[in-house]
């Protein structure tokens, strides 16, 4: 087989031209000739066994529908990727790979990488692959802004419809097939803990556990035994040896949701069992080998956590092995209507009620409020609607009560000090049901309410006091 052949598997030449048309690098002259007869019948393939003639091929201005690319072994394909990048800014590219592990990942999938096929592969490996990220002419429009739900378990899914949470969606599918630590960032409630889930689902560990241990919920002295277990007699009370999260989880997944809380003697530790696989039990002087993969997820600002030193800057650089940062709601807006829909049928089933339709009305309040919390706070207000009933409940809970206030004002001057005062006393208002709403969403839990409104603890504790706040006070 010569360098560039190009194939044409149709008895009727116009028919290959309306299949799409897809470029194949691969050196190994045997796995091309398998790709020709396996994928030949269903689209248009331009074959290449070297680069130069496929980068000649992209040079020659038709653009193809997409590219699979098997680099070779012993080269870094960063320069290729970079040239067929330059020569076809939007092309589709699908790496296959003899190794998850690739070199410069977050550099690839900025490159235009959509996915990796592992090398041993079947046809059907490849054409699935093909299908998922295939964008020809007619789909484009179509399938850009398009809702998707993706069940992960039953009563979670991984659901969006704008661009930049498929662009999030396309790189966690990515970095799921390559087995390296990944860290989550984002507000509080944006997710993160279904990220990690889809994430898990898309690896080849998905048929393996998936454990969630928060690291700001179980108090430090608690959290060591909780993640490596303890030998019977390490203390007082430990009547019985108990296996630990990592190593129940071997050959599965290990989300550690708030990492930036993780005490710094635990940090030491886990960074040893990033670096090697492995740890020891409470009591025991024996160390243990693991198979998991770590996915962390924070809400704070990991640089400052590593400036005033409360976090380990050598685990901050191995738990990023690569990073999905998710966008809050309020930057995502045009999503609220199709999260709003799948909360309340996921709200329905779990309350046994039949699902309430979102008035013009509801939804333009939806539209406009805020969300400090996020995908929690909707999910929290949809199930609020469905249960109450009362759409005009939750509109009052949505309209900010200075607007009000503000329309209730009296028309007649005011001065100078009676204007700051007044303002005062809105931003006060203001303020105080925001951060009774932030607790709210946290279920009063002070620490949590406290990240999310990324003012210390103390602060929260002065303000609560400050406006009188208490649980009696939520609706």
């Amino acid at each position: 087989m010569s360098a560039f052949q190009s194939y044409s598997m149709s008895a009727l030449k116009s028919d290959a031209k309306l299949r799409p048309q897809v470029l194949i690098l691969e050196p190994d002259l045997a796995v091309l000739d398998y790709l020709r007869l396996t994928l030949g019948d269903r689209y248009a393939l331009s074959l290449f066994s070297e680069e130069r003639s496929l980068l000649d091929r992209l040079e020659q201005g038709s653009t193809p529908d997409i590219l699979l690319l098997a680099p070779h072994p012993e080269r870094d394909p960063l320069p290729l990727l970079t040239q067929v990048r330059c020569s076809s800014p939007n092309l589709p590219i699908i790496v296959i790979s003899c190794s998850a592990e690739v070199r410069d990942l977050e550099k690839v999938i900025r490159l235009g990488v959509r996915a990796i096929v592992m090398k041993p592969f079947v046809g059907t490996d490849v054409e699935e692959a093909i299908e998922e990220h295939l964008i020809s002419p007619d789909r484009k429009g179509a399938a850009a802004d398009a809702p998707r739900e993706i069940p992960l378990n039953e009563t979670h899914s991984f659901v969006r419809s704008s661009k930049r949470m498929r662009d999030l969606e396309s790189q966690a599918a990515l970095v799921a097939r390559a087995d390296i630590p990944i860290l989550i960032l984002g507000e509080s409630g944006t997710g993160k803990e279904i990220l990690a889930l889809y994430t898990h689902k898309m690896s080849s560990r998905s048929q393996n556990t998936f454990l969630k241990v928060n690291c700001a919920a179980v108090p430090a002295d608690l959290l060591e035994s909780e993640l490596f277990g303890y030998e019977q007699g390490a203390f007082t009370g430990a009547v019985k040896t108990k296996p630990g999260k990592f190593e129940i989880c071997t050959g599965g997944t290990i989300f550690l949701d708030e990492i930036g809380e993780m005490p710094a003697i635990l940090q030491a530790k886990l960074l040893q069992v990033l670096q090697d696989g492995t740890f020891s039990r409470l009591g025991s002087r024996s160390p243990m080998k693991v198979d998991v993969r770590v996915i962390a997820a924070t809400n704070i600002n990991m640089k400052e956590a590593m400036a005033n030193k409360s976090f380990r800057e050598d685990l901050y650089y191995r738990l990023n092995g690569f990073t999905l940062s998710i966008p809050p709601l309020r930057e995502r807006r045009e999503e609220i209507p199709v999260l709003a829909e799948y909360f309340m049928r996921k709200g329905s089933r779990r309350y046994e009620r039949e699902p309430l339709p979102f008035s013009p009305r509801l939804m333009e309040a939806f539209g406009v409020h805020p969300w400090p919390g996020n995908l929690r706070e909707l999910e929290n207000v949809v199930n609020r609607y469905l249960v109450l009933g009362d759409e005009r409940t939750i509109l009052e809970e949505l309209t900010p009560s200075q607007s009000l206030s503000v329309a209730s004002a009296p028309s007649e001057p005011t001065s100078a000090a009676g204007l700051k005062a007044m303002v005062k006393n809105l931003k006060g208002g203001a303020e105080a049901a925001a951060i009774a709403q932030v607790l709210e969403e946290t279920g009063w839990n002070r620490k949590a309410a406290a990240n999310d409104l990324q003012i210390s603890y103390k602060a929260l504790l002065y303000k609560i006091k400050q406006y009188d706040l208490s649980p009696q006070d939520r609706a």
